[in-house]
């Protein structure tokens, strides 16, 4: 084993693999550590990728480099493109996948990557020296040293598996929870920790299911591929898809969930540890819509070699017993046979308000957060976070200014601006209507918004970058009319003169709104980049009331534009930072001259 690295990813999750490919890719020594190489980017919930805006997420992965898109693509069971009967801005690609196979080909990947190790162990503490992260010590007592650490822990952090009121230390089902890192995330750095938890559904086997009493959900006739790099002709030829199918809840379950809530583990710790508003147990659902008489449930197959299937919609802290009397309960269900039982997690986070925008911590220079450890929750969420924080953990050894995508450049730009500036009291889940500015940044125009950022930071390879240079050409010429001389598909490939065409359509149907956007931002930019010194004194400010002090102190926005988003905070004291700010750059421009 090597004892030094130019960057440590604790965690070899969605964020972990991202943040590891994204540092090894550009040169730097990088090292994974994973408590089970067995498991590395397992999918422990839905084996799904993308949906509602974490679709768009995918693809912005990819524009820039990342790998999350191309392994979904040739591991697919079934995809779809969510929200078609509306406008191309809601557009949303989502794929079913082989949740084995996900996991063996991004380990291959991982395992076939210059510039990277992984070492099956376990990080007991990270070390810090002068507040800066300079390696970790694991828990046979080795110490590895490296430049940066990056922690992408997911739900291990002290985690702890709850099945109605029985409880035991576990990361996954079956899996050893990180019991130690935690304390030295708090201790040696400096940072505050508290608890969210999340419920899974049952897995049944497929051969009990009466498929006859469901609705089928087929895959798209024409399925679209995540990764702007899967040739799309060649991919559909290969392609078998696999079918969803929806079915119902029903009076009888709800009674039943409604009559053993005491039984349940959503309400462990009373209420201390918050689950996601958006992916509620069945539990939490009927008690806060006790007017619906019924949910829906998709059963959805968890790969072409294995007869389970997810019950998505059934999310239940029920003890076993009564797990199997609910799923009997429901249409076309009756007689199906649980394979694994639903289970709750609990686990710690650190609030995101305790890391820059560069996922970078305030606390220890050097440490970057990824993932769930910083409130979030979905693979697609994690995988945009850890490859940010690879990224920028990268630019700064090589003494580069960080990757701050704005806001209205990216969904992963406001998912980082949300965090880091609002935080996290609950778990935070990416949607359209977060996105001010979703006219413009579409799941389809994710490489022209992104893919020369992906380039300017050596991700994006000479031999891709040349055809997408020809594809924009190809863009200008069908816009202009100039279609004489056109690229093939054979030129474009793995871009098409169809994805042309549609591009350029979508564009012109929205041209004028887009403008409008356009000029918006062009407006608001000024404020929204302008700097905030990091030793800024906000309490030296009389006019600030003293809840918009303490909220500009706990947070410590990096930009005006952050510092508006922040809780609390009024265009007014906006406007006071602005008046101070300006005095500030007046005075060292004096101070300038004098000298």
């Amino acid at each position: 084993m090597e004892k030094k690295y130019d960057v440590i990813i604790v965690g070899a999750g969605h964020a972990g693999c991202e943040a590891a490919l994204a540092c090894a890719r550009t040169g730097l020594k990088t090292l994974v550590i994973t408590m089970d190489v067995d498991s590395i980017a397992r999918m422990p919930c839905n084996p799904a990728i993308g949906g509602i805006a974490k679709g768009q997420i995918v693809r912005e992965i990819d524009a820039l480099g990342g790998e999350m898109a191309w392994n979904t693509d040739h591991c697919g069971l079934q995809f779809k493109m969510l929200n078609s009967s509306r406008g191309p801005a809601v557009w949303s690609p989502r794929a079913q996948c082989d949740k084995q196979l996900y996991s063996i080909m991004m380990a291959k990947t991982l395992e076939n990557t210059g510039n990277l190790d992984i070492l099956q162990s376990e990080a007991a503490s990270i070390i810090v020296k002068n507040a800066k992260a300079c390696g970790v010590k694991v828990l046979t007592g080795e110490i590895i040293e490296s430049r940066a650490v990056i922690i992408t822990a997911g739900t291990f952090l002290n985690g702890t598996i709850h099945s109605g009121k029985a409880s035991f230390g576990g990361g996954r089902f079956n899996e050893k929870e990180a019991a130690h890192l935690s304390k030295s995330l708090t201790g040696d750095c400096g940072l505050t920790l508290s608890r969210f938890k999340t419920t899974t559904p049952p897995r049944v086997n497929g051969n009990s299911i009466d498929y006859s009493k469901m609705t089928e959900q087929p895959g798209d006739e024409k399925p679209r591929p995540f990764s702007h790099f899967t040739e799309v002709s060649k991919w559909r030829q290969n392609l078998k898809q696999i079918s969803c199918w929806m079915t119902y809840t029903n009076p009888e379950t709800h009674k039943m969930a409604a009559e053993n809530l005491d039984l349940s583990s959503v309400n462990i710790n009373g209420g201390n540890s918050k689950s996601p508003r958006y992916c509620p147990s069945i539990e939490e659902k009927i008690q806060r819509y006790p007017e619906k008489i019924r949910h829906q449930i998709f059963a959805e197959p968890e790969g072409y070699n294995t007869n389970e299937v997810y019950l998505n919609g059934l999310y239940t802290g029920l003890p076993f017993d009564l797990q199997e009397k609910m799923v009997n309960s429901v249409s076309g269900l009756e007689n199906a046979k649980i394979i694994r039982y639903a289970y709750a997690i609990e686990y710690d986070y650190a609030n995101p308000l305790q890391v820059k925008n560069s996922l970078e911590t305030k606390t220890v220079e050097n440490l970057f957060l990824g993932g769930q450890i910083n409130g979030t929750t979905g693979y697609e969420e994690a995988a945009a976070q850890g490859f940010i924080a690879g990224v920028n953990a990268g630019l700064k050894l090589f003494g580069k200014s960080p990757l701050i995508l704005g806001r209205n450049e990216s969904y992963i730009g406001i998912l980082i601006d949300d965090i880091t500036a609002k935080g996290a009291d609950e778990p935070y889940r990416m949607f359209t209507s977060r996105a001010e500015y979703r006219l413009s940044i579409r799941n389809d125009n994710a490489d022209l918004r992104l893919m020369d950022i992906g380039r300017s930071i050596g991700l994006i390879s000479d031999a891709m970058y040349k055809k997408f240079e020809l594809y924009k050409k190809t863009l200008l010429d069908i816009y202009d009319g100039n279609t004489d001389n056109i690229a093939y598909d054979e030129e474009l490939a793995p871009w098409s003169l169809e994805k042309a065409e549609e591009e350029v359509n979508i564009h012109k149907k929205y041209e004028g709104y887009i403008e409008i956007q356009r000029k918006t931002v062009s407006k608001m930019k000024k404020n929204e980049d302008r700097k905030i010194p990091d030793n800024f004194d906000y309490d030296s400010l009389e006019s600030l009331s003293a809840e918009s002090k303490e909220r500009l102190n706990k947070v410590r926005p990096q930009t005006l534009g952050q510092a508006s988003r922040i809780s609390s905070i009024k265009p007014s004291d906006i406007a006071i930072l602005t008046i101070h700010l300006e005095k500030q750059r007046k005075q060292k421009k004096d101070e300038k001259q004098i000298c």
